[in-house]
């Protein structure tokens, strides 16, 4: 980076947040990106990642031939201006200012950013390609195949006052059901999206008692309002493949994981792939019931910021122990293991196989009791049903373990 635009960026970014750099400050100026390119926030506030044309990958994920945006020391902090794909695909006209006039959202309440990759000359094969707009990667330091990356989401930011949830033909928990309207017409294309015949709601955010709710509405104009419980549905390494990635199933390296639970608070490890791990972000949400059963979550704009650890392989705080080859998660109230397969049962049967290992391993109870434990007290939930691979993740309560020594801190 140039050193006099990263000092200009620099002085520009104390002015907005009067010298105070935490997550929590970076919050209320969240809607417009800081900058358009990346940069050191002063004050040990870590490193800004916006999302450019520069910065992303539309529909796919980083793979080992994948350049790194930079080189992050374990323990760095990094915040990403992370962009929802709801509002620029083909199908929505590839034009965020246009489609979200439609919905009374003025010009300056749309993200620049947005605006920015959807007049962009990049390349995206609304059929073929997956939706998401993925952001980075960022490699640590040292990392090598088999190490575990432990990821920490410290803040999430909401950047705009509404979102999108989306159904589309051929998709979902109920393909050739949902949208009940006629088949997508050869003609469709981002010059005349409403050929496509799919159905976005546009859902906006309201604000009361210090709580943000989402607002559909009945029939009769009735308001039905949920809160607002933000999380990244990708976060994930570059896989080991010099082919291109489509960025909907998730995988072993973590990628469209779509649990909900990994909101502020909670912390995702994924097992090391390549040298460098090459970490990503993308697909934020605002909220999302398990299962995601109509196509898309609550999808809308995130300031999103973490700290990427590096756990050398054979680390004692590494759930389950070492060799590190899936998914694991833990939030404040609980551990999460996670199962991926394109079968649902499979996924079921993964994300049981992964409790009792690590109930054996790092909490030391005999493979035996961790299996009648799980039937009794743990829940198994339906991750999404809609990323071609299924999930299904497991709340194990840390609370019931309040008199146990184990190993994973």
């Amino acid at each position: 980076m140039d050193k006099k635009v990263a000092a200009s960026m620099v002085m520009i970014i104390s002015l907005i947040l009067g010298g105070k750099t935490s997550p929590q400050d970076l919050q209320g100026n969240a809607l417009q990106p800081l900058g358009e390119a990346l940069f050191e926030l002063p004050e040990g506030g870590g490193i800004y990642i916006p999302s450019t044309p520069d910065t992303i990958q539309w529909g796919s994920l980083p793979n080992r031939n994948t350049e790194p945006l930079l080189t992050v020391a374990s323990g760095a902090v990094v915040t990403f201006d992370t962009v929802s794909h709801e509002g620029i695909l083909e199908d929505q006209g590839r034009n965020p200012l246009m489609y979200f006039a439609q919905h009374g959202v003025s010009s300056d309440q749309v993200l620049r950013d947005a605006v920015m990759i959807a007049a962009s000359a990049l390349a995206h094969d609304f059929d073929g390609d997956g939706p998401h707009i993925v952001t980075g990667p960022v490699a640590i330091e040292g990392a090598q195949p088999g190490d575990v990356l432990k990821i920490e989401t410290l803040n999430l930011a909401p950047r705009v006052p509404y979102g999108v949830i989306s159904s589309r033909h051929g998709k979902g928990a109920l393909p050739g059901e949902f949208p009940e309207n006629d088949a997508p017409q050869s003609d469709s294309s981002s010059n005349y999206p409403e050929l496509y015949n799919n159905v976005s709601i546009f859902t906006e955010i309201e604000e009361a008692d210090g709580v943000h709710y989402a607002i559909l509405h009945n029939r009769r104009g009735e308001a039905v309002r949920f809160a607002i419980d933000p999380f990244m549905g990708i976060m994930g390494v570059a896989p080991d493949t010099q082919n291109k990635v489509n960025s909907i199933p998730p995988n072993t390296y973590g990628g469209n994981l779509d649990i909900n639970e990994l909101g502020v608070g909670s912390t995702l490890y994924l097992p090391v792939q390549i040298p460098g791990a090459l970490f990503y972000v993308g697909d934020p949400h605002y909220a999302q019931g398990d299962g995601e059963v109509a196509l898309t979550a609550l999808e809308a704009p995130l300031r999103a910021t973490f700290r990427l650890t590096l756990l050398p392989a054979g680390d004692a705080s590494i759930p389950g122990g070492s060799p590190f080859t899936q998914p694991f998660a833990e939030s404040a109230d609980y551990w999460i293991p996670i199962g991926l397969d394109v079968d649902l049962d499979e996924a079921m049967k993964q994300a049981v196989r992964e409790a009792v290992n690590f109930l054996s391993v790092s909490v030391g109870i005999e493979r035996s009791v961790a299996y009648a434990y799980l039937s009794a007290a743990t829940d198994f939930e339906i991750s999404q049903v809609v990323d071609r691979t299924k999930g299904v993740h497991g709340l194990i309560r840390k609370e019931d373990f309040s008199d146990t020594t184990f190993q994973i801190k």
